[in-house]
Parts: C-alpha cells; structure tokens; sequence
C-alpha cells in the first residue's frame, strides 16, 4: 500500500478517536449540568416548604406562647395580661377600625406594635421574633398606631373635682381640685439642625410633654411634641388656647408646681419655703407655720403626677430612649403610650408595676358639665393668692389644734 494512502488512514482514525473523546466530554458536562439543576431544585422545593409551611408554624408558635400560655409571660412582653390585651384587640376592632390582613391577624398586628412600646425594638429584632418582613412589621405599627389615636376620644378621661365630703387624708385639703399637671421630658432624635431647640437644660434631646392626669394616676390630657427648651408656662398657654385643648372649668384647678404662674385655675406652692418630699424626712422638723404645712400637703397630693410618669416611662421601653422614627411619629407613639397606659389601668384588676407605686386610688366616672366655663388665660392675681392663703390658714388652724 502507498504511504500516502496509509497517512489517511492513520489521520482518518486519530480523528474518529479525537471525536469521541470529545464526545463524551460533551455527555459528562451534560450529565454534570443535569444533576446541578436537580440539586438545585431540591435546594429550591425546600426553601419554598420552609417559607410557606415551617414559618407559618414558628409564626402561630410565637404569638402562642406571647398570649396563649401563661399571664406572666405577656405581662413580660406586652405589659398587659392576656385578657386585657383581648380586650384592647377587640376594641381596636369595633372602634379603631383595625382589620386582619391577607396574612397577619389583628392580634399579632398589635402584638407586634406592643413588642416595639414595650421593650423598643428595632425593627429587625421584631422581624426575626415574629417570622415577618421587615416590610410588614413597619408597615403594621403604623397601622396599628393610627388605630389607637382613634381611641383617644374614649380612653382619655375626663376629671371629678374633689367634693366638699372628701375624708381623703391626701386631698381633703383642696376642695375643688382635678388632680395634678406637669412636664416630663422624653428624649427624641432630631435633625442636628433642630438639635438646639431640642435641647433642654441638662443638655439632652428632649420634647417637653405636658400632661394632666386625675387622683385616680389616670391621663386627662397630654400635649406632645415641644422643643425640650420650651418653658412649661409657655406649653400650659398653648395648651389653654387649642380648639381641643386642656379645659379647666371655672371655680375648678389643678396642682402645679413653681414652674407654672399661681392664677386662676393652677394652684402652686409658695416659692422660697421648702416643697419636694424628701426635705420633709423622718429627721427634719414639723412644718413650723401656714406656708411649709401648705407646701408640705400640696407635695403629697401633687405626687400623683410624678408617680404617674414614673409608671409610664417603666411600662414602655420606648420612652426611655430616643427612638429613629421621624419626629412626627415620635410624638404620636409618645401619644399611644398614654393612651394605652390609661387602658391598662381600666382593665387590669392587678398591674405589677403599678403595685410598686403603692397607687390605691379608686376609679371615678365622668361627670363634668358641657356647658361648663372654662378658663382660657394664666395670670398670676391677688385674689388666686389670696385663695392659696385662705386654703393654707385652714390647713394650719387645724394642725395647731390638733397638736
């Protein structure tokens, strides 16, 4: 055979043998794509089941052991009892227009907005307790909240004067009086620009928050939202003049302390003589005349408002630190916490926190006037001075005689 034909032949086989070589190169890769996508399909099937199925079960396992188990726990965590917070969802329902959602019930919704007051969470803490975006979760406290600013209208009470018949050691000196007003600061965060007129004496990013409450510790009118720098004075005229705000009925006040003017509708104790509980001790001497046995009395019956913020501000975490929500938000969760701190006291026969305050006052119904006038102005006068001396005088006349 020529030797030209035999280098065909050779060329010819090396060739056929290349070819299957490559061949199966080309299956192997094949076999090797296919068994990739299958094991990324099973990755895929079990992704879906864990998103759809074991999630919907960690979901009701959570809020099942939130509000299904045991009083202390949801105590713990939402800071009302499992009655209470059936209540409160059913309230939100009828009357703050709360829905459940395609896949959130009305009881987790709020059980979610309850977690961020509670303990101040962040967004993505509540996301992963509760097995939700964090989409959803922001989504329902603003929800949520709107809801309970509804019930303001019905949940913000309205005060009972102390009667002339009050036998009360605390309050049978003020006949007349609503309760106690004063200013807490909570701290907020701010635009730096806005930093300054936050800023309060102590230096803290604050907003100044009036509020009023009754001798039962129960919230009759709270105004959120002052620059921490404001003046209480200032707020109290702002207050007075709102279309809705703080009404005071004429022959009716409130107890205050210096920060406000001694007038008609405020009474406040005299300047210059000792005041705060703590200078009256078991080694410091007996009110020695009219004025320290007014002041000393007045600081007892005005206390309810600082015992008031103190369980306020233990029951939601929310208040004892600057949240990120815009300012605006702030102030309306400042407004929710009131609002649910009043519902709390309606509704719970027994509240751990409130029990520390050793607060034993009974609730009252509302029986104010429409028609009442009511005071619109504060100015310090002769005759609220002279009113504030006469109360004194009867306070001493009857101290002296006792003794």
């Amino acid at each position: 055979m020529p030797s030209d034909e035999s280098d065909i032949i050779c060329v010819y086989l090396l060739m056929e043998e290349l070819f299957h070589q490559q061949l199966n190169l080309i299956l192997i890769a094949y076999y090797i794509m296919l068994k990739m996508r299958t094991r990324k399909r099973k990755r895929l099937v079990r992704a879906a089941t864990f998103g759809y199925i074991e999630r919907m079960l960690e979901q009701e396992n959570h809020m099942n052991r939130l509000v299904g188990v045991t009083d202390v726990d949801c105590i713990a965590n939402l800071r009302m009892d499992r009655n209470t917070f059936g209540r409160l969802c059913l309230l939100l329902r009828d009357l703050g227009g709360l829905t459940d959602g395609r896949y959130v019930s009305v009881e987790e919704q709020v059980g979610i907005f309850l977690s961020v007051l509670a303990h101040h969470k962040k967004n993505r803490v509540v996301r992963f307790d509760f097995w939700r975006s964090g989409q959803t979760v922001s989504r329902f406290v603003h929800v949520v909240l709107k809801s309970i600013l509804k019930l303001h209208v019905i949940l913000l009470v309205k005060p009972v004067p102390v009667p002339e018949e009050c036998t009360n050691g605390r309050w049978r000196w003020f006949k007349g009086c609503l309760g106690a007003l004063d200013g807490t600061y909570i701290n907020v965060m701010v635009p730096n620009d806005d930093k300054p007129r936050y800023r309060t004496r102590k230096g803290q990013i604050s907003t100044n928050t009036l509020a009023v409450c009754d001798r039962s510790s129960r919230f009759v009118y709270v105004l959120p939202g002052w620059e921490g720098s404001a003046a209480d004075s200032r707020i109290l005229r702002n207050a007075l003049v709102r279309e809705n705000g703080l009404k005071v009925p004429k022959g009716n006040y409130y107890l205050c302390d210096n920060g406000y003017a001694n007038s008609e509708g405020f009474l406040t104790p005299y300047k210059g003589i000792r005041y705060h509980l703590k200078e009256w001790g078991p080694n410091n001497a007996r009110p020695q005349n009219a004025k320290e046995l007014f002041n000393l009395r007045h600081a007892k019956a005005r206390n309810v408002i600082e015992r008031a913020f103190g369980i306020l501000k233990m029951r939601w975490g929310i208040l004892r630190s600057a949240s990120f929500y815009p300012v605006k938000t702030q102030n309306r969760l400042i407004m929710a916490c009131f609002i649910l701190n009043n519902f709390i006291r309606n509704e719970m026969p027994v509240d751990p926190i409130e029990q520390q305050y050793d607060n034993a006052a009974a609730n009252e119904d509302d029986n104010l006037d429409n028609d009442t006038e009511f005071i619109g102005a504060i100015e310090s006068s002769p005759q609220w001075n002279a009113e504030r001396n006469a109360i004194s005088n009867s306070m001493w006349h009857q101290y002296i005689n006792h003794y």
